[in-house]
């Protein structure tokens, strides 16, 4: 299966990204997932569902610790690995 997460970090700051964002775009590079696009107002990450679910968990902990007063989080399948991309889970992923 094949996982899409978006998030948010919040507070915002407009002048710079603040610990807590860094901390979860660190958390996403780190977890090399497909598609991933970095924004000030949100992020997403596409891949495996395990390597999603991992890299979430690790996320909400280090953006928390890192000074995050509210994570916004969406999670959606993508396709079980039968679907459109004809990947099987974890095929693709780096």
């Amino acid at each position: 299966m094949r996982l899409r997460v978006e998030f948010t970090t919040e507070p915002f700051d407009l002048e710079e990204a603040p610990a807590h964002a860094l901390a979860a775009r660190e958390v996403i590079e780190a977890a090399a997932l497909d598609a991933v696009d970095v924004g000030p107002f949100g992020n997403t990450a596409e891949g495996g569902a395990e390597r999603v679910l991992t890299a979430v968990d690790a996320l909400l902990r280090r953006s928390l610790a890192a000074g995050a007063t509210r994570i916004s989080l969406q999670v959606n399948v993508l396709g079980d690995g039968d679907g459109a991309d004809g990947r099987s889970d974890g095929e693709g992923d780096r």
